[in-house]
């Protein structure tokens, strides 16, 4: 649990490593990776060594491979897609005299690392001694630019506390070693020399390295160019190779001078451009780097976080591990899509190979929530990707003997990458995810332009696949077979609930729409009668219920399976230690699947059904999903379970700053990032929008003093102050004097010229906060006591 540890102190605005911990390395590689969702940037040294994964990635460039089966079926995928490790230009290897700075050797007095959520800054500090005895203090800080796409750029500062000669040798290089491959199947596969060399050019100061991927046939592009300042002489030259270059700078400092290196640094890649426009595009990147400077670039990162955190941040008062959680996850979930431009979300971002770098049903489903209401530019145009994706949906579908679109269930550049069709191709309810997410911009932004402009086409198509997948049985009910839902224990299922509901959801929301566009509609070959049949299986669909039980079962028949024998069964994740054969037919969970779709779907469920299903799922959940705890903690709060819905949202919070599923070195759960965001404003706030309207209904825990957020609405900005007697809403502008929103379900008035304040509507649970599986009971928050 590293964030207990005296060298990761609890701050609200940083993150921040005080002694180098090596035993850690691949943890906080991840935690201070820098992205702007075209770059990447693992937080590894500068000097590269040693290191856990080396890692810098370029968001969309992937390799392909084969995917092997030891039984082939029709319709299963035959190609993956892996990220690529791409050039490395964070290399700055220095050599002080003689001896490389490397901080296993000599003596390191001092070592700090630190990440600035305000400025989008990694900072390091280092005070070391060579094995000869020569001593000097280096100071680095690394940005990837939210404001021009294709650059990054380091600063690197070197001290002399001895009279030394130091030789700084800053390095582009391809195709690095990687560590070997993890039994654990979420880690990616290991690619080894993925990039095959086309051209590389030197200059004195600066060099650009192009390559291609040897499968793929994608091409990438790479250049650095630096500044140098020094005191005295000081000499500078270039050199490189296919597949490195590296401009060398050699000075010799007095006691108390300084060398200070500035390194811009440019990538881009395409499957279409050609070599030399590349080649142009991250020259001109370089040039632009060059006219700004580093306090420009510094200046500009600054202002558009500003901008960010004037409408998406959180301010919880009590729990200071939260208030840093929360803020580190906003903070990633921004840079991994800031300018991702029609490029994918990946589940880990760009923070590491985890997943082979694919994006999921997350991205709608947990990560443009939270975009939507902080930063819909971005949301746009990650939803704008989905929607360039739809003609392989189309194929798929057609592959599969479906209309419409199915959309994949794991990809990069759009087909699908999963080789385990049960809780791959089987989960069709991401097409759901999609169309619920394009509706959610709608609803929350008020701008109707991207369903215009591509949303139309993804709701019709999604909406054909459900009627393709769904029918009516001899009762009239519209029943959906052979799926899986959520929870991936429990796979190929007729009637899942959460399924059942976001399909009847989007055939809805599609029928809506083509009704606002009717002429876009007929041009999509839509009539009357097929929106009308729509209509008819939404408003038929069956959504199981046990009345014996009084709770809704996950799936039909799934309250009649098997009890899991938990005593029996406590290695967890059980899918690392459990054959599928023994999971899928007995009543044990791997992440919220029914208490999700009590989230998504609140209209479809009453206050006393919400109760006895999270008493019933509780104790089925084994949370081996990070994407669980968010979920169980928005539905335990909405019951009443407060105490237990905080352990849950500090569980979702600190997954990563934790490394609570000991993955986090291979990249951070982006989902999980967003669920904190989710936890405290849907689960504490109340924040719901199923219903088409802005409705909230504060109530704090024992262990939150204050919880304050903001949001964007329909050209609103909306801040959100609860203790736990008053909600103050605020209207900071917008465009119009008036907004109503729902408050603990009744409408509400607010206004731009004063804030309004009403009173916490207690929430009495019905039933007493169920017990969780052996060994499953949420991360238990630290008091305040403990934190301080």
């Amino acid at each position: 649990m590293m964030i207990t540890d005296d060298a990761f102190p609890v701050e609200p605005w940083c993150v921040r490593e005080t002694k180098l911990r090596l035993d850690l390395l691949p943890q906080t590689e991840s935690l201070f990776a820098l992205s702007n969702g075209h770059i990447g940037l693992r937080g590894n040294l500068d000097e590269g060594e040693p290191h856990g994964l080396p890692g810098t990635y370029l968001n969309g460039f992937y390799e392909t491979r084969p995917l092997p089966y030891a039984e082939a079926g029709f319709g299963y995928p035959e190609d993956g897609q892996s990220i690529v490790d791409v050039t490395n230009g964070k290399l700055i290897r220095l050599l002080v005299d003689d001896e490389p700075f490397d901080v296993r050797y000599g003596q390191l007095h001092s070592h700090d690392r630190s990440l600035d959520l305000r400025a989008g800054t990694l900072t390091r500090t280092a005070d070391w001694t060579t094995p000869a005895g020569s001593r000097v203090r280096v100071r680095s800080t690394r940005l990837v630019s939210l404001a021009q796409r294709s650059l990054a750029a380091i600063e690197y500062i070197v001290e002399a506390v001895d009279d030394v000669l130091l030789t700084v040798q800053s390095e582009l290089v391809a195709n690095e070693d990687q560590p070997s491959s993890s039994a654990d199947p979420r880690v990616a596969a290991v690619l080894t020399t993925p990039l095959e060399a086309m051209q590389h050019e030197v200059s004195e100061r600066g060099a650009m390295l192009i390559h291609r991927t040897r499968s793929s046939d994608l091409t990438m592009a790479a250049a650095m160019d630096h500044v140098v300042e020094g005191p005295g002489r000081v000499d500078v030259s270039g050199d490189a190779g296919d597949d490195w270059a590296r401009t060398t700078v050699v000075t010799a400092l007095k006691a108390g001078e300084r060398l200070r290196l500035v390194k811009y640094l440019a990538y881009g890649w395409s499957s279409l451009r050609s070599r030399p426009a590349l080649r142009d595009q991250v020259a001109a990147a370089i040039a632009g780097a060059r006219y700004t400077g580093w306090d420009g670039l510094v200046r500009s990162q600054r202002e558009y976080l500003d901008e960010f955190w004037d409408s998406a941040d959180v301010e919880v008062e009590g729990d200071a591990d939260c208030q840093q959680a929360v803020r580190f996850g906003l903070f990633h979930v921004l840079q991994a899509s800031a300018r991702a431009e029609r490029r994918a979300i990946a589940g880990k971002g760009l923070t590491g190979t985890g997943y082979d770098g694919h994006a999921f049903w997350d991205t709608e489903g947990f990560v443009l929530p939270v975009l939507t209401y902080t930063a819909p530019r971005a949301a746009a145009d990650a939803l704008r990707w989905r929607a360039s994706t739809l003609e392989l949906a189309r194929e798929r579908a057609s592959e599969l003997d479906l209309r419409g679109a199915s959309f994949p269930w794991r990809t990069i550049q759009g087909e699908e990458c999963s080789a385990y069709w049960p809780a791959g191709t089987a989960g069709f309810h991401i097409n759901a995810d999609i169309a619920m997410a394009f509706d959610r911009y709608r609803v929350v932004t008020g701008d109707d332009s991207l369903e215009k402009e591509c949303g139309l086409t993804v709701l019709v198509d999604t909406a054909r696949l459900w009627m393709s997948l769904g029918h009516h049985d001899r009762y009239g009910r519209w029943r959906i077979d052979g799926v899986t839902g959520p929870d991936e224990y429990t796979a190929v299922v007729r009637d899942n609930v959460f399924t059942n509901l976001m399909a009847a959801a989007n055939l809805r929301i599609a029928a809506d729409a083509c009704t606002r566009r009717p002429e876009a509609a007929v041009e999509l070959g839509v009539d009357n009668e097929e929106t009308a049949s729509w209509r008819d299986a939404a408003a038929a669909v069956h959504i199981p219920y046990d009345d014996e039980l009084g709770v809704h079962p996950q799936c039909e028949g799934f309250t009649l399976l098997r009890e899991w024998d938990f005593r029996a069964n406590t290695r967890y994740p059980l899918l690392l230690h459990e054959p599928y054969v023994r999971l899928y037919p007995a009543q044990v969970i791997k992440q919220a699947d029914l208490v999700l779709a009590m989230q998504w779907q609140s209209h479809a469920f009453t206050p006393e059904q919400k109760a006895r299903n999270v008493d019933y799922y509780e104790r089925r959940t084994t949370r081996d999903s990070s994407l669980s705890a968010c979920t169980q903690a928005v539905m335990c709060a909405e019951v009443g379970h407060m105490q237990l819905a905080h352990d849950y949202a500090y569980e979702a919070a600190l997954i990563d700053l934790r490394d609570l599923h000991n993955n986090t070195g291979d990249g951070l759960h982006l989902a999980s990032l967003a669920g904190s965001w989710t936890a405290l404003v849907a689960g504490f706030g109340g924040l719901r929008d199923d219903q088409g309207m802005l409705e909230l209904d504060p109530h704090l825990p024992d262990g939150i003093t204050r919880l304050c957020f903001r949001l964007r609405w329909r050209g609103f900005r909306v801040t959100v102050a609860a203790d736990h007697q008053t909600v103050t809403y605020t209207l900071r502008d917008g465009p119009w004097g008036a907004l109503t929103i729902r408050h603990a379900g009744e409408p509400l008035e607010l206004s731009t010229e004063h804030p309004t304040e009403v009173p916490v509507r207690p929430r009495v649970p019905l039933l007493p906060p169920p017990p969780q599986p052996p060994g499953r009971e949420p991360l238990r928050r630290r008091t305040t006591d403990q934190q301080d």
